[in-house]
């Protein structure tokens, strides 16, 4: 099983025929201050795998700041059945993060690994912006 798609985004949900949607992709956040709360965030995945990959694979997700210490992990298993036919089979994940603390500004890593091996990594560059004074 392989990743074929990993990005990060403002929503994304996936329809009952399996068809990925997504809205607003993203690779940087400003932010007045530190620590910034981001309320809404979805990692999206998409997962491809071919006839002879049947069988539960792990996947796990850790969130790292930017000195490479783990701010968040989440793992899983996806399980593929038997027969996925000849061109394979595609899975789509959302991963909603919603509510998400970054604790300074700095360049942010998610890495995705399938069965212990890390398939990507996505850089979300958090950056410090002086407020807009008021009217």
């Amino acid at each position: 099983m392989k990743l074929d798609l990993a990005l990060i985004a403002d929503a994304a949900t996936v329809d009952s025929s399996g068809k990925l949607n997504v809205l607003g992709i993203f690779d940087h956040i400003a932010a007045a201050e530190f620590p910034a709360r981001h309320e809404r965030m979805c990692l999206v995945l998409r997962f491809s795998a071919m006839a002879g990959e049947s069988g539960e694979h792990e996947v796990e997700v850790v969130v790292r700041d930017p000195e490479g210490e783990e701010l968040a992990r989440m793992s899983g298993s996806i399980g593929l059945g038997v027969y996925m036919g000849g061109e394979g089979v595609r899975i789509p994940q959302v991963l909603h993060l919603d509510g998400f603390v970054f604790p300074q500004p700095g360049n942010y890593q998610i890495e995705v690994a399938i069965d212990g091996q890390v398939e990507d990594r996505l850089s979300l560059q958090l950056s410090r912006v002086a407020r807009i004074p008021e009217a």
